[in-house]
Order: structure tokens, then C-alpha cells, then sequence
């Protein structure tokens, strides 16, 4: 089975999140997208993280009614901080029979040479890439590469910041959010 592994922090899950891994489940050769939720971003405060297991239960919440999407945890059970090199080579040999690409924004594509070990993910894995309006340039040798698919997935400007700003405002944002996950957030106090 070929799996798209949509890494983030999930906090909180948007529809956003949803079109674009619903996107790719549907209109690429991926037969699943599985959401990893990253217990800590190298790149982002852990301060501003909802705890792990909150995080996980609004990304089961948001993908229950869709067959392809499913949520991981599997960043839980290895050391902080996650480097993606280290969870795509764990998660490889606990699932062998699964071949595993990457599903990034290409915002994270233009960074991409920053990753730790970024040349023994090209070797392994294919990565998918979803537009995004961002600055700067993608390095030239990623042109064309490849391993690396741009699918034209629907341009998605929505942010988790954004939404947790907005409910610690009092402003209404439920349409931005599956309604589970709203739900959730609304009787969890979350973000505000």
C-alpha cells in the first residue's frame, strides 16, 4: 500500500488540513494519507503545543468519516526532538509492506535542504508537494527532481494560528473546523 505521511502539529486539525490530504488521497497514486501528529516540532516552541494526546484525538475526530485518512501516533514512541529521517526510517520497518512518501507544502519544500539527512530521504521516499503562497525560492536541484511531485491540490490559506488567535477572541470560526473538532475544542475550553 502506498501511505502519504502529512506531518504536522495538528493544533488544531482545520479543514484545511482536510482538503489538502483528502486532495491527495484522491486525485494521486496514494491509497492512504495517514496525519502524523509531531509530539514536538524542531522548528516550533513546545510551549504553544497542546498536549499530544488532545492534539491526536481532534485528528481522529476530523478523519473518522473518510476511509483514506487515518491519524498516527507514531511520533509519540520515538525521542524528542522528531527529525522526519528518523520516523520514515522507524515507521518503514514497522510496516514493511507499505511504501511510504512525504506530503508537504511547498513553503517546507523551499526549506527542505535545511532537514537533517534531506539526501537519504530523496533516496528513499517520493514526496508530494501541495502548492502554498509563500517567499523564496526552491533550490534548483529540487527542480524537476524526480522523486518530487507537485500535485495541483487546491491552494489552502488557513492557518492553526490563526484559529487559535480567533477563539481566544471570542471570534466564530466553526466553519473553519470539522465539527467534531469543533465541538471538542468548544467543550474542552481549548485555546481560550
Amino acid at each position: 500500500m502506498k501511505v502519504g505521511l502529512y506531518f504536522g502539529s495538528f493544533n488544531p486539525i482545520h479543514i484545511g488540513h482536510l482538503v489538502i490530504a483528502n486532495y491527495m488521497a484522491e486525485h494521486s497514486d496514494l491509497d492512504q494519507v495517514w496525519f502524523v501528529v509531531t509530539p514536538h516540532n524542531p522548528f516550533k516552541k513546545k510551549a504553544s503545543l497542546l498536549d499530544n494526546y488532545e492534539r491526536l484525538e481532534m485528528v481522529h475526530l476530523a478523519t473518522k468519516d473518510y476511509d483514506k485518512l487515518r491519524p498516527s501516533d507514531i511520533e509519540f514512541k520515538l525521542p524528542q526532538p522528531n527529525y522526519t529521517v528518523n520516523t520514515l526510517a522507524y515507521i518503514q520497518e514497522k510496516y514493511p509492506a507499505n511504501t511510504f512518501s512525504l506530503i508537504m507544502g511547498e513553503d517546507n519544500l523551499k526549506g527542505f535542504h535545511k532537514w537533517k539527512n534531506h539526501e537519504v530521504i530523496l533516496e528513499n521516499h517520493h514526496i508530494y508537494v501541495y502548492p502554498r503562497i509563500s517567499s523564496g525560492q526552491i533550490e534548483t536541484r529540487f527542480n524537476g527532481h524526480a522523486k518530487i511531485h507537485n500535485i495541483d491540490a487546491p491552494i489552502m490559506e488557513l492557518s492553526s494560528t490563526y484559529i487559535r488567535k480567533a477563539i481566544k477572541n471570542r471570534t466564530n470560526i466553526k466553519p473553519m473546523l470539522p465539527k467534531h473538532v469543533w465541538e471538542y475544542i468548544d467543550k474542552m475550553g481549548f485555546y481560550s
